[in-house]
């Protein structure tokens, strides 16, 4: 899987702009939980060899709880830990968290 990090709020700033020109993907993880350690590693196996043709970032809320707040409020999309959301054109299109998380619907949802 093809990670980028994302750990301060000018790079979300930075991936918010980027989803006017691709959709992108934001993974929000608990480094402590292990729900959000599986889903995490069920996205690596199902994504694997079939990637999305855009960026997937990762945060850990943990180290950059900041950052996490700042999506939250960016896209009116409640906080949750496991978390996937898709941004395209600034907006939230999937959110999905928890046992919920589904690359496949994920990846469709663009």
């Amino acid at each position: 899987m093809n990670w980028q990090e994302l750990t301060s709020l000018s790079q979300w700033a930075e991936v918010v702009k980027l989803s006017w020109q691709t959709p992108v993907a934001v993974f929000k993880h608990s480094t402590r939980c292990s729900i959000s350690s599986t889903a995490k590693i069920r996205l690596e196996r199902d994504w694997q060899g079939n990637e999305p043709n855009f960026p997937v970032f990762y945060l850990d809320l943990i180290a950059h709880r900041d950052v996490s707040n700042a999506i939250a409020m960016d896209t009116s999309v409640e906080h949750q830990s496991p978390q996937i959301i898709i941004l395209k054109e600034g907006k939230s299109i999937y959110d999905s968290s928890h046992n919920m998380i589904n690359a496949q619907r994920a990846k469709g949802s663009v």
